[in-house]
């Protein structure tokens, strides 16, 4: 990889040729929806034999369907993601309605025609349906219409596709939170990528570039989504079908001598769709800086992604998702660390792939299969300075982790009347590989390394039902079983069960869950003379099991939708991270208790007279923690909170917001912008907390043709500076990003 070095900056795209494609693979959830409904008059008497299409709003994926003598007719195995219904029928108005479909759901909709005057036929357009009355989750669905819009958000290393659409969701040392929690789950095409060591990685899953929608899941989730209790981010890759031999080249320069550049190629028939990338990233800053000023904070980033879709018969769909990266991190350095000559370094690497077939075997029914692979390193090498001496005498430290998992998920679904059931399996056996060595530089005698290589595995069956009991009253059920064996064996059956109350007149949708998750824990161990010459202790890690009660209401008005939640966690075994002994690596930990209240709201509005529309995420919500801690790192085994009870955890703040725009403005250009506000996060042990920060962000382009734009980013417009945690991952103290101002093009061309 790079080593940072500027003039890399302008020729990132020399490793275009190096596009390779990494097959493996690895499932669970599903990306596909059911689209069914009812046709009827204004008396709400059937209508048969009417014409239904449905075709995606961003490609040219579409099917059809007639509606049967009771009017109703049934589209399986659609792509999550925003629609355009038509329906038709001689003698009456032809109807044009706007949907979002959402993974795993079916809910039953009806579709009034209203008779044509003679010989005419007027088309009438709906507003979109954007609350599924069926569903007890809190979910969003962002497209990559958004995300392009969103400022910063198409950058490799960015997740504010993520932060500015989700209540709650924040970084912290270089972590992303969400509703209070590490522990996340990323889906591609529906498929998990499983990883254990979440606290390890800093480097991007996957380019945002690559993109077509996300499903954000933060509460309520099914049983079939596993047990990462605090959010599931399901990605529908770009797949072909928005392209006809095209190719699009994004190239971007801005300060700090940044660059994230991207080439990409798509194409496809009436049967096959394919979609690949190759990216390159740069900056002068990397990661979250331990001092106002950065020091020794360069990054670079290759990588290459592929998505391939084939129809091999009207009722067999296979679809393979894969990429690979590397990602170089130099560690920031505070300036006593760089004028002694402090080097440490982080190398990661990401190989995934997931290869799945879905097969209908007749109308309702779904089955599909899938094998995984993934494969994940992180490399942490510390670097004794020239002089031979570090500040108060501070260990060199290495850390290098080898994580392998293979499985494979099966499932089959099943929509039939007011049933939408689904039960399969999912399981994966993990391999590890690591290494620890400590270089003491006090003059004592440094310990011996430790190599380990921990094994373990992880199995777990689901069965679920989503019953509408009524046109207006849905139950949602389920069980999850699993089995966990690594340093600890552990068995859990956990009950998913959630309702959804929707009000006919106002379409009114109130929610409520209760779901138990357990969540497995790393294989990492460390024992020995390493151990020892840390003063601290290692004892197995036990899963986090968790406890969540949610109660929303989504409340859709004139194309805006309002969405409110109230939600209790509370966890066993709650999974943190701590430094071991003065060094920077860091080992996790489960604190015995957590407790994480909080209530939330998400305001989206339809786009206003074609030009503009608004967004808002809001968040206050309080995470503590109280007992000792459980297993893991231990550096002290006395309580938690000292006067007992529970206290503030680190990564608690108590207010979150985020809120922007986008504008359509004349001569094909537009603006968007950005707030994010946060009341501080816990300052040392609290209970104070760091004072507040605002940041503003702002993009603007425009479009030469339908080809050629130009755009410009501001990020932290008026280059605020604060303190944001000094918490001890990646070596303590961290403060925000500085301003950073880029220019990019995005060209289309076909080949």
């Amino acid at each position: 990889m790079f080593r940072g070095r500027p003039r890399f900056s302008f020729v990132l795209f020399a490793a275009f040729t190096l596009l390779a494609i990494y097959f493996s693979a690895e499932a669970r959830a599903s990306i596909f929806g059911t689209v069914r409904g009812i046709v009827h008059d204004t008396q709400h008497r059937p209508i048969e034999g009417a014409t239904i299409e449905l075709r995606a709003k961003l490609s040219d994926w579409r099917h059809s369907a007639v509606s049967d003598s009771e009017g109703g007719f049934q589209i399986d195995a659609v792509p999550a993601g925003a629609y355009i219904l038509l329906i038709s029928h001689d003698g009456f108005r032809s109807a044009e309605v706007g949907i979002v479909v959402a993974a795993n759901t079916a809910p039953l909709r009806h579709f009034p025609l209203e008779l044509a005057t003679v010989n005419q036929k007027i088309e009438v357009r709906a507003d979109a349906v954007n609350i599924d009355p069926t569903s007890s989750t809190s979910s969003a669905t962002v497209t990559r219409a958004e995300i392009l819009e969103a400022p910063g958000a198409t950058r490799t290393n960015s997740l504010e596709f993520i932060t500015d659409y989700t209540p709650g969701a924040y970084m912290v040392h270089d972590q992303l939170h969400i509703r209070g929690g590490h522990q996340v789950s990323w889906l591609v095409d529906g498929i998990p990528v499983p990883n254990t060591n979440i606290a390890a990685n800093v480097g991007a899953q996957f380019d945002p570039k690559d993109i077509d929608v996300v499903e954000i899941q933060r509460g309520g989730q099914s049983a079939e989504y596993g047990d990462r209790t605090y959010g599931a981010f399901n990605v529908i890759p770009k797949s072909g079908f928005e392209r006809d031999r095209e190719a699009e080249l994004v190239a971007t320069y801005g300060s700090r001598h940044s660059t994230d550049s991207q080439l990409s190629f798509g194409d496809h028939s009436e049967r096959f769709a394919w979609y690949a990338s190759v990216s390159g990233t740069r900056s002068d800053i990397g990661l979250m800086p331990p001092e106002p000023r950065e020091f020794h904070d360069n990054n670079d980033g290759l990588g290459v992604f592929t998505s391939l879709i084939f129809n091999a018969t009207p009722k067999d769909q296979v679809r393979f998702a894969g990429s690979a990266r590397g990602d170089y991190f130099q560690i920031p350095n505070t300036f006593a660390q760089q004028q002694i000559g402090m080097r440490d370094v982080e190398r990661e690497r990401d190989v995934f792939g997931n290869l799945s077939w879905l097969h209908t075997l007749n109308s309702g029914v779904l089955f599909t299969v899938a094998p995984f692979f993934h494969w994940n390193r992180a490399a942490y090498d510390g670097y004794l300075p020239s002089s031979g001496a570090t500040l108060d005498g501070t260990p060199i430290t290495t850390d290098h982790n080898d994580s392998h998992y293979e499985g494979a998920t099966a499932n089959l679904a099943v929509t039939r009347g007011r049933h939408n059931a689904r039960v399969g399996f999912y399981g994966f056996a993990q391999q590890d590989d690591s290494f620890f060595r400590v270089v003491n530089t006090d003059g004592s005698v440094s310990p011996s390394p430790q190599q380990s290589e921990p094994h373990g595995s992880l199995f777990s069956a689901f069965a679920e039902d989503q019953l509408r009991l009524t046109d207006w009253l849905t139950f949602n059920g389920g069980l999850r079983y699993t089995h966990f064996s690594g340093g600890i064996v552990e068995d859990k059956t956990d009950p998913r069960l959630g309702m959804a109350l929707h009000l006919p007149k106002l379409n009114w949708v109130f929610r409520a869950s209760f779901s138990r998750f357990f969540q497995a824990p790393p294989l990492t161990t460390i024992s020995g003379p390493l151990l020892d010459s840390t003063g601290s202790g290692f004892l197995p890690l036990h899963g986090e099991t968790d406890e969540q009660r949610e109660f929303g209401l989504a409340i859709p008005v004139r194309g805006w939708t309002l969405d409110f939640s109230s939600f209790q966690t509370h966890a066993l075994n709650f999974f943190d991270h701590d430094a071991l002994g003065s060094s920077n690596i860091f080992l996790p930990l489960t604190i015995e208790r957590a407790r994480i209240h909080g209530w939330e709201t998400t305001v989206r509005s339809p786009r206003i007279k074609n030009r503009f529309d608004v967004f808002l995420t809001y968040s206050n919500q309080m995470i503590e923690g109280a007992g000792v801690i459980t297993g893991g790192l231990i550096s002290d085994p006395g309580q938690l909170c000292g006067s007992g009870g529970f206290c503030y955890l680190d990564h608690d703040q108590r207010n979150t917001l985020s809120t922007g725009f986008h504008v359509a403005l004349p001569w094909h250009a537009f603006l968007s912008g950005r707030l994010g506000y946060g009341s501080g996060f816990l300052n040392g042990d609290g209970p104070q907390h760091l004072s507040d920060h605002t940041e503003f962000s702002l993009s603007l382009g425009k479009s030469f043709g339908e080809n050629f734009n130009v755009n410009f980013t501001a990020e932290n417009l008026g280059d605020s500076r604060y303190q944001i945690d000094n918490s001890n991952t990646f070596g303590g103290t961290h403060w925000n990003y500085p301003r950073e101002i880029s220019g990019g093009i995005r060209y289309r061309f076909h080949f």
